[in-house]
Formats: C-alpha cells, structure tokens, sequence
C-alpha cells in the first residue's frame, strides 16, 4: 500500500466504538501505482514463474501466521468485535490456507490429447495476470487467505481491498507476505470505501476480479467485468436453512444450529438464520434453541464471550429495523429483538423470530446479526420447497437419521454446500464453497480455486 495521500482510515473496536488504530486512505493513483507495480512485477520476475518458489514463500507465510497468531488474533478481535477464541480459530485457518494453497502450486497439471501420430497436443494451466480482489468485514483475515492463497500460487499478482470497517489485519498480512518471500508486487493492500474498489476493478490492468460481499455490489461489479470481458468470481451471500426432520437427534443438532447463527454474532454468509422444523417438534425445537440463545453470554471479544457486538453502529441500526418491521408485518418475537443493554458497543440481543411469512423481508433477505427465522413443515416436499424459497442458495444443513431422506433433500436443496447432521466443518480448506442464484457463481477453497484463478491453454505442436 502507498499510501500517498495524507486521509486516514480510523479502526474502531466495536466492543468500545473507539479507534484504535489509523490506516492511510488509498488514492485513486495509489491504486494505479498498486497496479502498476503488479504489471510490472509480472513482466520481470521470473523466479516467480518456479511453482517451488511459490510454494516456499506460501509455506513461509503460513509459519509466520502461526508463529504470530496471538498478536493477530487481538488485532482481528479488536477490528471485528469478534470473541478471542474465534478470532483465534480464524488465524489457525488463515495459516492452513496458506499452507494448503502452498502444497498445490506444482500440482496445476495440464493433459496430453492424443491426435495420432503427426501431433503432439497437450494443455497447460496458466494464471490470469493481476487480479483484484474485494473481501468483507467479517472474516477478513480469513478471507484474504482463501482468496490470495491460490491466487498467489498460481502465479498472479494481487491487488486487495479490504472492507474499510476491517482493514487492519490484511494490511498486515501483506507485511507479513513481504518478509515471508513474495517478491514485491505480487500482493499489496489499498484501503477505502467503494470508490477505491470502484478505481480497482475498472483499470484496464485488471485481469481478474474477486468480490465477496452483498447482491448488490456484486451486480455492479459484474456489470463493469462484462463490460471489459474480465472474468470475475462472485460470493455474495446467503440466508441458509437447517432443515430438521422429526427423527433428528435434537442433542446433537440444537448446539450446532444455535452455533451456526450466533458465531461471529451472526455475520456470516453462511450463517443458518433459516430453522426449518417439522411441526410435530416445532414447539420442542423453538423452546429449546431459546433456552440456549437466553444462556449465551454476550460482552467484549477480548474477554471471550459466546456474543461479541456487531461490527458498527450503522450494522445494528439496520438489524434492529428489520426485527422491528418483521413484527409489524406478522411476525412473532420468541426472544431477544433488541439492542442489548451493554455499554459503550454494538450489541444485539440474540433474536428469535416465527410465524414470519416466506415471501417477508426477514425470510428472505440476510439480517448479518444473531437474528433466527423459524417456521414448520409438514412432509419432506414442503421441507424441501420452503429450503428452495430463497433468493440466495450458499449452504444448508439437514438433520435427519433416515440416510436414503438426508440424500434426497441433499440433492434437491439449490445451495452449494449441503451438511448432513452437521453445519461447516473446520479444516474446511479443502472443500469448495460458493452458491447458487444470487449467492453467486464463485467456488472458492480447495481445487476448485485453483482452476478459477488459472486458466488453459492448448498448444498443438505438428511433428
């Protein structure tokens, strides 16, 4: 990052609305320079096209991720507002990602298609050149890892732009990758609002675009790639069902379910803000869910709470209005509903709410709070269609133990990550995850990130 221009970004801790930190703004030519270096750093160093040389500064990276792992736990806990112990986990996950993305940089492997004797064809898998990225706030360490990780190990360039509500940790990491052994260019950070990612994705340098954040943007953001024939890898969000048939095993599935929605006081793509119930344990699964919402502690991240507050003032106004319109419109508070009484913070109560109808705005649209919509189903079909009723397709939990049940609704749930009798896995590097509709059109993790930030060539060679 430049930092040329003399504005300054202000981090501030949610848990006591005060800064803590200042980032220098990025210009408009601090992301052209930021560009510019990367174009340049493509065309000139060489040992950076050696996937070994890839590898060892990845791998690099990821042991230093884990030999400052609590300084950048605190640093993400004080950025997002987020409990230590998940700040943490977060870091673990960053360094697993670098090291995962480290073990595939020589296994990009092309083919040979057989032609007869007089050819020889083969393919190779090449990387697109500079990409630019754009990552949220509410992982964003982790993120900036699933996203530079196999980027960087396919040979591309980077250029990232954090959230401006978390910034402070990427910034970091590309210090980090600096001093780890990625040649200078290849991954920087410019920090701003929407304008600088607006100056970042409509240079004509861009190769490739990333974007994980809401529907909307997103849109823009395709819009401005077509326009240039850019390809770009979209992540936009969810507002995910666990689906819980009568023979579920509720001892097993109420922690998970409640976890899938309070972690990171539930601003999360892929948080399960849907519970769908069979009517003949509705009354048991609600009051139960209820009962473990209301023994949640909620305070400052650093103290490690189960609930830390939301990541500003603007994000809890926006929740707190939605809870109240879904009252207004039918729907019924089981608990919670409020800005909780903890102050300084941003801190909402955990919030139940039911008999929302499936057309309403907070069964339709991501709250980014501890907020839970709950309604009941009466076969599998209707399971299935009220899972389906959805804007969004991103991930689905199924809670069942009829094995030939949880691979039908598996199969017939539009999302692109279904878990059965679970809700996300940890060390889930490995397993590709985007969505389907206006979740987007991404996969990232696993091999799958790898084919989206490289692309093929074909080279046919007559003898």
């Amino acid at each position: 990052m430049n930092g040329e221009t003399e504005r300054v970004l202000l981090a501030v801790d949610p848990a006591t609305e005060e800064a803590f930190a200042t980032l220098p703004l990025s210009s408009e030519a601090d992301v052209a320079a930021a560009l510019a270096t990367a174009e340049r750093a493509l065309d000139e160093t060489t040992e950076w096209q050696q996937p070994v040389r890839r590898a060892a500064a990845l791998s690099e990276l990821a042991r230093q991720v884990e030999a400052d792992a609590e300084e950048l736990a605190k640093l993400e806990c004080k950025d997002t507002g987020k409990p230590l112990s998940e700040a943490r986990a977060d870091v673990s996950a960053t360094a697993r990602y670098f090291s995962y993305y480290a073990g595939w940089a020589d296994k990009l492997y092309g083919r040979s298609i057989p032609l007869g004797p007089d050819f020889v064809d083969y393919t190779l898998r090449e990387p697109h050149g500079v990409c630019a990225q754009i990552i949220p706030w509410n992982y964003p360490l982790q993120v900036a890892a699933r996203c530079v990780g196999p980027a960087l190990a396919c040979g591309n360039a980077v250029v990232l732009k954090p959230s401006e509500l978390a910034s402070v940790t990427p910034v970091r990491l590309a210090e980090m990758a600096a001093s780890a052994g990625v040649p200078e260019g290849f991954f920087r950070v410019v920090v701003g609002a929407g304008d600088v990612g607006a100056a970042l994705v409509g240079d004509p340098r861009v190769d490739h675009v990333t974007f994980v954040g809401s529907a909307k943007v997103g849109q823009l953001i395709a819009e401005t790639c077509a326009k240039r024939f850019v390809p770009v890898e979209l992540e936009m969000g969810g507002k995910s069902p666990n689906v819980v048939f009568a023979d579920a095993d509720l001892d097993r599935a109420v922690p998970v379910i409640v976890r899938s929605v309070t972690q990171n006081a539930g601003q999360s793509c892929s948080a399960g803000s849907r519970l769908l119930v069979d009517s003949s344990r509705y009354d048991e699964v609600v009051e139960r869910v209820a009962k473990a919402f209301h023994a949640l502690t909620i305070g400052p991240g650093e103290s490690d709470p189960d609930l830390g507050p939301v990541v500003s003032e603007g994000q809890l106004t926006r929740a707190v209005g939605m809870i109240e319109r879904a009252q207004r419109e039918g729907a019924r508070l089981v608990t919670g509903g409020t800005r909780a009484d903890i102050h300084p913070g941003w801190y909402l109560e955990p919030t139940i709410l039911d008999q929302a109808s499936p057309d309403s705005e907070i069964f339709q649209e991501e709250v980014f709070g501890p907020v839970l919509v709950v309604a009941a189903f009466g076969d599998e079909e209707e399971a299935v269609r009220l899972a389906n009723h959805s804007q969004y397709g991103l991930v689905a939990g199924v809670w069942t133990n009829d094995l030939g049940r949880a691979h039908r609704v598996a199969r017939s749930i539009r999302a692109g990550q279904v878990y059965v009798n679970s809700y996300g896995v940890g060390g889930g590097e490995s397993l590709p995850f985007g969505g389907y509709k206006r979740s987007g059109f991404a996969r990232g993790k696993g091999e799958a990130a790898m084919l989206a930030y490289s692309q093929t060539k074909n080279v046919c060679v007559a003898l």
